[in-house]
């Protein structure tokens, strides 16, 4: 499972011409699911993105987490997190995992930040998104469940 978690002042998602998602303040987190990814996957990387201390205590460090500063995610499912492009031009997508696996987990994901109080917008799954960020920092963060960086 990778994400890509970016701090934002605002964030939103729109499928052919409607916004379908907008947050404030928070967390945009793309969101890829790949061939081996389990639950205990999913676990842990909404446990490591809600927790992240990535917004600014009042000395101005990155010792609080989304949930300590009340702001909301906005999750966009993203297969192309699992583009390799070491051979050739174009991308190989064939370490992502199937759509019927891919929108399973990325549900439970969504539930799962919900669970922790967490207001979280969506973009729509397999829909093609236009998303737009004001990226606060810029805090951008890569995150993989197999720890490959």
């Amino acid at each position: 499972m990778r994400s890509v978690v970016q701090r934002v002042t605002q964030a939103s998602v729109t499928v052919e011409g409607e916004v379908v998602g907008r947050i404030g303040a928070g967390l945009l987190v793309l969101f890829g699911v790949g061939q081996g990814d389990t639950e205990a996957d999913l676990s842990w990387m909404m446990d490591k993105i809600a927790g992240l201390r990535l917004f600014e205590d009042e000395e101005g460090k990155m010792n609080r987490s989304v949930q300590d500063v009340g702001g909301e995610i906005l999750m966009v499912s993203q297969f192309t997190l699992y583009g390799d492009c070491r051979k050739g031009k174009r991308p190989s997508f064939s370490t992502a995992a199937p759509p019927e696996m891919a929108r399973e987990l990325f549900q439970q994901a969504v539930a799962k930040m919900r669970s922790y109080g967490l207001h979280v917008e969506t973009g729509v799954f397999q829909a093609e998104m236009q998303v737009a960020l004001v990226n606060d920092g810029p805090v951008t963060l890569l995150i993989d469940s197999a720890k490959n960086f």
